[in-house]
């Protein structure tokens, strides 16, 4: 399984950037069920906050529901992601206290593979496998050809 951050999910909905088309490639791949991927309801707020500062609060709030079914399930952050998010917030100083929640849930979940951030400051915390879109063999390296 893949945990997505938000990056993945803005640069894959956005204007002509370098990492629009394997993010787009990524989300393709999940919707025709070539790999799993999800994410949590912490990043699908956010997603929709960005998007909402660009399109509106109604196409955010469309766009947002079509990504979550296609992530369904969710993950559910609970307490103990939280008390290890803090403590790789503690110990990482590159790493903000959203992220460092979202590397716990990466970190302690049983069946997630990576997270896929396009945020570098994920590459720094050991023990967490993180793969960025922006990397040349990103694709192939998820099984996406």
């Amino acid at each position: 399984m893949i945990l997505l951050d938000t990056t993945v999910l803005v640069y894959a909905v956005g204007t002509e950037h370098a990492l629009r088309e394997p993010c787009r490639a990524l989300i393709a791949a999940v919707g025709d069920t070539r790999i799993t991927a999800t994410t949590t309801v912490e990043v699908l707020q956010e997603f929709t906050r960005a998007r909402a500062r660009r399109r509106g609060r109604a196409d955010a709030a469309e766009l947002t529901s079509q990504v979550a079914a296609l992530l369904s399930p969710l993950i559910t952050v609970d307490g103990a992601d939280l008390a290890a998010g803090l403590d790789l917030y503690r110990a990482n100083e590159a790493l903000g206290a959203f992220d460092s929640v979202l590397a716990s849930v990466a970190m302690r979940r049983d069946g997630m593979q990576v997270l896929v951030s396009a945020d570098r400051a994920f590459a720094g915390v050991p023990g967490l496998v993180h793969d960025d879109p922006a990397s040349s063999d990103f694709l192939s390296r998820l099984g996406i050809d």
